[in-house]
């Protein structure tokens, strides 16, 4: 039996991850800043309930230790809590929307990821799967400030996946594409009118719950509707040369990038 804390957990995919995970027998904590909705789902699947803004550093820090003491540990970690942003760039540029944009979609997987990684040491390992999107695999035209908070949440994983790797941490973004739950309430109408098949909540669940148990680390999990969760290949950026033209090949990188994930040229 493992232990989960899910930020969002009030709704949308926390709640259902959240359900998902109970029914297999794990044990569960769940934070939201709807502590009517979080409450009611805590109550429904015999889960914990703890109230937390995500963009609140005091209060991530402080509901994770929570979360740790009341089961003595934590195993998986599912950062899930977002927003959409309601503002562009340029004419309809809103400041303090952009401000709460990226407290809660960026500023929420980096305070979360940094309260958990001690808590899963100390657990000799653990898993945190961050909600992203498919906005972090593509240009979003029409939210392109939450294109940029979750280009920055795949960003972040694909670093952290091989850093956190010796120590049995396994970190993975989730990247759905338009899906049942509240964020797409405003464009919903739209999308169907359009013939843009939604994913149902419950899918998705499963396709975290794969993110979760998976062996991989540092990866995009893709879902569209009608297709299985796949792992999202990133193209290799081309290397660096030497002085004679040639592929430079650093004795030890030490981790840090030179675009060596571009295979060697034939021959």
């Amino acid at each position: 039996m493992s232990v989960a804390l899910i930020t969002g957990g009030a709704s949308g995919f926390g709640k259902e991850v959240a359900r998902q995970l109970v029914r297999r027998g794990d044990s569960v904590v769940l934070c939201d800043v709807d502590d009517a909705g979080g409450q009611a789902v805590a109550d429904e699947l015999g889960a914990t309930y703890l109230h937390c803004d995500v963009s609140d550093y005091d209060q991530v820090v402080a509901t994770t230790r929570a979360a740790e003491e009341v089961h003595g540990g934590l195993d998986l970690v599912f950062l899930n809590a977002g927003i959409s942003t309601g503002c562009g760039i340029g004419d309809d540029f809103d400041l303090e929307k952009y401000k709460r944009a990226n407290g809660i979609n960026l500023d929420g997987v980096v305070y979360g990821a940094h309260a958990a990684i001690p808590a899963l040491r100390r657990r000799g390992g653990g898993a945190i799967v961050a909600t992203a999107s498919m906005a972090g695999l593509t240009g979003t035209p029409f939210d392109p400030v939450y294109g940029a908070n979750k280009h920055a949440v795949v960003g972040l994983v694909r670093a952290l996946g091989p850093a956190l790797a010796p120590d049995g941490i396994k970190v993975n973004a989730f990247c759905p594409g338009f899906a049942e739950t509240k964020i797409i309430t405003d464009i919903k109408s739209t999308l169907q009118a359009s013939g843009v098949p939604i994913i149902p909540v419950e899918v998705a669940g499963d396709a975290v719950l794969q993110a979760f148990d998976t062996a991989e680390t540092g990866q995009a999990f893709l879902l569209q509707a009608g297709r299985d969760v796949m792992v999202y290949k990133f193209r290799g950026i081309p290397g660096p040369l030497d002085d004679s033209g040639q592929p430079a090949r650093p004795a030890d990188p030490t981790g840090i990038p030179t675009g060596m994930a571009e295979p060697p040229p034939a021959g």
